[in-house]
């Protein structure tokens, strides 16, 4: 614990020098922060605000470039200008503070040489939080080392701490701070951060992804040595292969660049729609090619997941998008939201509607997904509707492999790829199973609700039951008053006999029960046919109201 106060104290003097050096005396005279009056030269002080900005977060290290990397596509929040340069921060990395010999030999032990027959020293990749080492096992297969850089822990979550401190002076003292809604984003980017300073769970990310696609022969996921890695050293199979987005060597082997774009977007598709486990950083780097035309994702750190529950939502949106069905969607946004401030709902209905008709009078190979996810973002946050941290990462790894996918095929339709995938939700939600899942869940729902109705309703009805309930009314609405209660009742019991008998049927569907017609046993057909009759009833009755 003092540990930690002692960096914070040591980083916060780092802060408040670098942000005077950069010219930001004003925001901490307004922290109402000592500064030692540090002179800026001419020559920093005439650059831009926003410019300014970049270069304090790069000398600030790795946590702060990383924070306003994961800002560089948050349009809807932040202003063009400063996009652009967010989008040029780069970690300024020294290649000569790890020391290869040292970090292996704390990790593995002193006779991790008896593994190896060679390890170059030379890093392949080098990044702020590890680098990238070739090597040779004693057995003769190629590997990866990938080293985690020492102290980037203690240092990382010294910088959390700082920013979270940092983002209530900002919003304490700036009132633009609030609207931005940081304090989600800094704790969306700690988790993010602290999932990819794992290298126990990246190694977990990678198993969980070859299990996935263990059968799909458009991908290969390297192989990992457990025995050699831990959390600050992974230990991967090597599989030689070219960037995706290196047209030299995609043409050298005689592949096509727009095949591979549909496949590296159908692959991406699979890991949304089909497994709920997705790359949530698929940029054109972390994205290899064999000279077969396999495709190889890499640097699992970032990953998002999409629970059951979660995934029947997203496909709910995503059907709902289709049809244009907009008061439905607004439903699911409500159901999906963590939170929201829907001031007027009928301008929302009206800016959702205005993005579908975009899609529909152009073409999707003349529209970026891109510009649509902006505009949809810009939604979110003007009706302060706070998303999931799963949907962020959806929309920047959407993004990011519809950005890939144009380099290789400027004509890719990121929609008309996704058709397969929403026929078959489709024809999913009209299997007998889904419908008897979904029954039993409905059944379930109302058997609960049941059970929490209030104890003061349960006296009303007891009341009622009992003959001691009164009602001050009017005589003459009496009559009108017994008859909405008589056929609410009805059309309760109803819709319970329907529900049930739709769950028998279903059961009976998956028996081998004879006699048998239309391939069915003929106790289900009976029981489709007399639920078709009593819904028809129920919506009868339900329209007369």
């Amino acid at each position: 614990m003092l540990q930690n106060s002692q960096l914070k104290l040591k980083r916060t003097a780092t802060l408040i020098s670098i942000l005077s050096k950069y010219g930001f005396k004003d925001v901490l005279a307004r922290m109402n922060v000592q500064n030692n009056e540090q002179i800026v030269p001419d020559e920093v002080f005439n650059k831009s605000v926003y410019v300014r900005i970049r270069m304090a977060l790069e000398e600030l290290g790795p946590t702060f470039v990383k924070f306003g990397q994961a800002f560089a596509g948050r349009e809807d929040l932040l202003p063009a200008e400063l996009i652009a340069e967010l989008q040029k921060l780069q970690d300024n990395v020294n290649l000569d503070d790890l020391d290869l010999e040292t970090v292996l030999t704390e990790n593995l032990g002193e006779n991790y040489q008896d593994y190896f027959s060679e390890i170059s020293h030379q890093p392949l990749a080098s990044a702020s939080i590890a680098q990238v080492y070739l090597a040779k096992l004693i057995s003769g297969e190629k590997v990866v080392l990938k080293v985690k850089r020492p102290k980037i822990d203690k240092m990382i979550k010294g910088d959390l701490l700082l920013m979270k401190d940092l983002v209530k002076v900002l919003n304490q003292y700036f009132e633009f701070a609030e609207n931005l809604n940081l304090e989600q984003g800094i704790n969306t980017f700690e988790k993010s951060l602290l999932q990819e300073l794992s290298f126990v769970n990246e190694r977990e990310n990678i198993e969980r992804f070859a299990k996935n696609f263990k059968d799909d022969s458009r991908t290969i996921v390297p192989k990992v040595y457990p025995n050699l890695s831990n959390n600050d050293v992974l230990c991967l199979e090597f599989i030689d292969g070219f960037k995706i987005t290196d047209f030299a060597s995609i043409e050298k082997n005689n592949l096509s660049a727009s095949k591979l774009a549909e496949e590296c977007l159908q692959l991406f598709l699979a890991q949304i729609l089909e497994h709920g486990f997705f790359h949530a950083d698929p940029h054109a780097g972390n994205i290899l090619v064999t000279k077969e035309g396999k495709i190889i994702f890499i640097d699992f750190g970032a990953t998002g997941t999409i629970f059951p529950s979660d995934r029947a939502f997203l496909e709910d949106l995503i059907i709902n998008l289709i049809l244009k069905n907009v008061d439905q969607l607004v439903v699911n946004l409500k159901k999906v939201a963590i939170k929201f401030e829907i001031k007027d709902e009928k301008k929302l209905k009206d800016q959702i509607l205005e993005i579908l008709n975009l899609v529909d009078s152009n073409s999707l190979k003349d529209l970026k997904l891109e510009i649509l996810i902006e505009k949809f973002q810009s939604i979110l946050f003007e009706n302060k509707i706070i998303m999931p941290d799963y949907f962020i990462l959806l929309f920047k790894g959407v993004t990011l492999i519809e950005g890939v996918g144009r380099l290789l095929n400027p004509e890719m339709d990121v929609i008309k790829s996704a058709q397969p995938y929403i026929s078959k939700i489709m024809l999913q939600r009209l299997d007998p199973k889904y419908l008897f899942e979904k029954g039993l869940q409905k059944l379930t729902e109302f058997q609960n609700n049941l059970q929490n109705i209030p104890v003061e309703f349960r006296s009303v009805l007891s009341n009622l039951n009992e003959g001691n309930l009164t009602f001050k009314t009017k005589s003459e609405e009496l009559k009108t008053t017994n008859l909405i209660i008589k056929q609410s009742v009805i059309n309760v019991v109803l819709a319970f006999v329907l529900g049930t008998n739709i769950i028998a049927t279903a059961l009976i569907l998956t028996s081998n029960l004879k006699p048998v017609l239309f391939g069915m046993p003929l106790l289900a057909v009976l029981g489709f046919l007399f639920s078709a009759i009593l819904g028809f009833i129920l919506t009868l009755r339900l329209l007369k109201r």
